[in-house]
């Protein structure tokens, strides 16, 4: 839209403000859920009782999750939002199960969102949302422009980052993702309520952080945080002022009417050659301490969402082989379990302590319920694998292990096995395989075992392998030696693809050469690895840019080869810092591209953090980020950022090489890259629940974030070249969705011994989720993203479904949902994330799907 010459700037009563009268509820912040669910339920009466007092008035509100409390708590009240939503005086904005943190969880989270909250106002309501709103949440990802555009939506509204923490085109604008989708966003003006009284002073500020020269604008009233809605005393004050004159028309509005005249002005301006302005990118930064406060809970989520979806893969698996039922209602309520836990107050570790109790419980149901799923699932499948029992293999034990991936996985893995089967392995051919024995669960003479090996199991798919004794008679059969053995010495562990050396005066790598290109990675005097830095600000981390204050550094005690065979070498190295403790076991694989990092703290710190660097000999370098479903690059200049699960920077090594480090993670979610080096943030101790400007009493009694025992996994994966050629998100996946092994039984079955159910090629499309349909009609559906920033074209084979074939293009970081229905005689049909038929005048790019069978 044209910005008006001064002169010709409206007159006061010729501007229009749309008041949206609302009540930002937080179910849990400074107080538990059970507290929560009664401030909704009294805002919400209090909103229909304003509706009966102020025939004019609208009530907004968002989180579709409080609409479900509702109706199971307070069916009559539910009836009348039901009245009124179809009147069009109660407007439901947002189409997602709560307002989340808007970074820390998966993409596929952030489709759930919308899937369970959509799909729940289209059941009850007969609507969905049109704009999404976020309103309190501290960044915004950019990929939420495509996943609310497939959802249904087509506007956003937000409060954070505020002008101060980023410079936008302007109040509102067209927020474009990375494939090219948009939504039209606003940035609301000072805040998303008011107090319960005159909202004179409210309007005041709003107006003057406002544009002066926009003809409409918007701004939310109504108490927040702890609910409570307008007042009588907000709307009796809105009367008042408007008819005093001296201000902007006032209207009793909703953000959808709003966004409706943005969009219609734009279009009378567009023969001027007005436009509404674009950003591209995220929205961030406000508060980047919340993204490591709180290790436990982002740990519990990462799993918790990891186990759902590999519990979705294997059930659909399991249906399509076995005939099983597909476990619908006991998945849903683990997925509303987890996505009401994602709620930006939780999930970001802002809350109180006690509020964590009832987040452990809801994690720990939701996983037991994946867990559950999946075994069945497994088992269903297992059982079925016909496993003869021949001479042969009479005194072996059969292994399944289980790849809840779509593409061949070639990792290792480990089971827990009786003695009697001891120590070796081979495969369904009965040819040998690798195995060493590692550290047991348990700690005692017998019966129990724990062995480790390289396995290589077909893509979403199973693979049987059997437990055996050394057998002294066959000495002619070697295991083989495609994959060349680990070299260790208590310092050094080389495999054919890596050679790493650890500097007992540091406790971390004073080498990493990538053999294939010669790339020296590590710099020639790295610094401090585990470092300690001073961290004085809140639990959000309010006016910080960086975690830079280094107080001190972890000093290495000892570097000791723990485990070395035919499978990995493991080097331990045990670090400590006055009262705390660390633990890094180095893992190098025979084969394997990248170092597993296993990592173990005993953190007895207050007011600090553990910030992991790993220091490079990169210059000119690129950093890049995954965010969900996607990755940006971001500037390397050690400002702390929200991360998926990995971090890449690739530059230039001395002599001109090109050349980067991937760094994975399995539940850490604050980064930063300084140059050639990327800090992860392993932990923060600020105090629990602390808001800035309140200063902490020296003698106080406080409670403390992160204290005590934590373990996480992280991988080191050296490259030539680009980051592609290492395909960090399929790295990533396999850190977080490991192998499973199953010992089982001898037994006939209609199932080989090794087989693929689905397959994405291994491609740069990559497939994230497998599930049956939300309606129940025996339809699989099939989600996946191209992930390298490129476009292309995917080929997705479905084995399991008597061999069909999904092809489809897909634009740069586009994300793409297909319905493949029960009947083998109807084709593909792609869907939006609703798992609705996509209309094709809403595809910005690409052809419908082709099934192989229509060809």
């Amino acid at each position: 839209m044209t910005t008006p010459h001064p002169a010709s700037r409206p007159p006061s009563r010729r501007r229009t403000v749309h008041l949206v009268g609302n009540a930002h509820i937080d179910p849990v912040w400074l107080w538990r859920w059970p507290e929560g669910l009664q401030e909704i339920r009294a805002t919400f009466r209090s909103a229909a009782d304003r509706m009966e007092e102020y025939p004019d008035f609208v009530f907004t509100c968002d989180s579709v999750m409080y609409l479900e409390w509702i109706e199971r708590h307070d069916p009559e009240l539910f009836g009348t939002i039901r009245k009124r939503v179809a009147e069009g005086r109660w407007q439901v904005i947002g189409g997602w199960w709560v307002e989340p943190d808007c970074n820390i969880p998966c993409g596929e989270s952030f489709v759930r969102q919308a899937l369970y909250g959509q799909r729940y106002l289209l059941e009850k309501f007969g609507v969905a949302a049109t704009t999404g709103a976020n309103l309190d949440p501290f960044g915004h990802n950019a990929m939420l422009p495509q996943l609310l555009r497939k959802s249904g939506m087509d506007g956003y509204v937000f409060l954070r980052p505020g002008p101060h923490e980023q410079a936008l085109p302007g109040q509102f604008f067209h927020w474009e993702a990375p494939d090219g989708s948009r939504v039209l966003a606003y940035r609301l003006p000072n805040e998303y309520g008011s107090p319960g009284m005159d909202i004179g002073g409210h309007l005041d500020k709003a107006l003057s952080m406002a544009p002066a020269d926009l003809p409409e604008l918007m701004v939310f009233y109504g108490v927040g945080n702890h609910g409570g809605g307008p007042t009588r005393a907000n709307l009796d004050s809105i009367q008042r002022l408007d008819a005093l004159g001296g201000l902007p028309r006032l209207r009793l509005s909703h953000p959808e009417a709003y966004l409706r005249r943005v969009r219609d002005q734009a279009e009378a301006e567009a023969g001027a050659g007005a436009g509404i302005p674009v950003h591209a990118g995220e929205l961030q930064h406000h508060g980047p301490g919340c993204y490591s406060a709180h290790s436990g809970v982002k740990s519990w989520n990462r799993r918790a969402e990891h186990d759902l979806m590999r519990a979705e893969k294997w059930a659909a698996v399991a249906r399509a082989l076995a005939g099983e039922e597909y476990p619908i209602g006991q998945l849903t309520e683990a997925w509303k379990l987890v996505l009401f836990n994602q709620f930006h107050d939780i999930l970001a570790g802002t809350s109180i302590r006690s509020a964590y109790e009832d987040a452990r419980d809801d994690y720990g149901r939701a996983r037991s319920l994946a867990a559950e799923v999946f075994n069945r699932a497994v088992q269903a499948v297992a059982r079925r694998i016909d496993i003869p029992l021949t001479e042969e293999r009479a005194d072996t034990v059969p292994l399944v292990v289980f790849n809840p991936h779509p593409w061949e996985l070639h990792a290792d893995v480990e089971a827990e096995y009786g003695k009697a089967a001891t120590t070796g392995l081979e495969d369904e051919t009965g040819a040998p395989v690798p195995v060493q024995l590692t550290r047991s669960e348990t700690t005692l003479n017998g019966p129990r075992g724990r062995i480790a090996f390289r396995a290589c199991v077909p893509p979403l798919g199973h693979r049987v392998y059997h437990l055996r004794p050394d057998r002294p008679d066959r000495p002619d059969r070697p295991a083989p030696s495609g994959d060349g053995p680990v070299t260790a010495t208590g310092t050094t562990l080389e495999n054919e693809h890596l050679r790493l050396t650890v500097d007992p005066r540091t406790g971390w790598l004073s080498s990493l050469v990538h053999k294939a290109s010669g790339a020296e990675l590590a710099p020639e005097r790295p610094g401090p690895h585990a470092v300690v830095v001073d961290d004085p600000s809140d639990t959000w981390g309010h006016r910080v840019r960086a975690y830079d204050r280094a107080t001190g550094a972890f000093r290495c005690t000892r570097v000791r080869l723990v485990e070395h065979g035919p499978v990995r070498a493991v080097l331990r190295v045990e670090s400590r810092y006055a009262d705390s403790r660390l633990v890094e076991e180095l893992v190098l694989s025979a084969g394997s591209a990248h170092v597993e990092v296993r990592t173990t703290v005993e953190w007895h710190e207050r007011l600090r953090l553990l910030k992991l660097r790993f220091p490079t000999a990169l210059s000119d370098v690129t950093a890049t980020h995954e965010i969900p479903y996607g990755h940006i690059e971001r500037v390397p200049d050690g400002t702390e950022e929200p991360t998926q699960a990995w971090v890449d920077v690739t530059g230039t090594l001395p002599g001109g090489l090109r050349a980067g480090l991937v760094v994975v993670n399995d539940s850490k979610h604050g980064h930063d890259v300084t140059g050639g080096e990327i800090g992860m943030t392993a932990l923060r101790s600020p105090v629990y629940a602390w808001h800035e400007p309140k200063q902490l009493d020296p003698d106080g009694i406080y409670d403390h974030l992160d204290q005590g025992r934590q373990e996480f996994r992280s991988l080191l994966v050296p490259h030539a070249g680009d980051w592609r050629t290492v395909d960090p998100p399929r790295r990533a996946a396999e850190l977080n969705q490991p192998a499973f092994a199953l010992l089982e039984t001898f037994h006939a079955g209609p199932l080989p011994q090794r087989a693929a159910h689905l397959d994405d090629g291994a491609g740069p499309v990559l497939v994230s989720v497998v599930k049956a349909d939300e309606d129940g009609d025996g339809d699989l559906v099939v989600r996946a993203r191209e992930s390298t920033g490129l476009a292309a074209t995917a080929r997705i084979a479905v084995p399991m479904l008597g061999g069909r074939v999904i092809e489809a293009d897909f634009g740069a970081f586009e994300i793409k949902t297909f319905r493949v229905p029960r009947d083998p005689g109807q084709p593909v049909v792609e869907t939006d994330l609703l798992e609705r038929p996509e209309r094709r005048e809403r595809r910005e790019r690409g052809e419908a799907p082709r099934d192989r069978d229509d060809r």
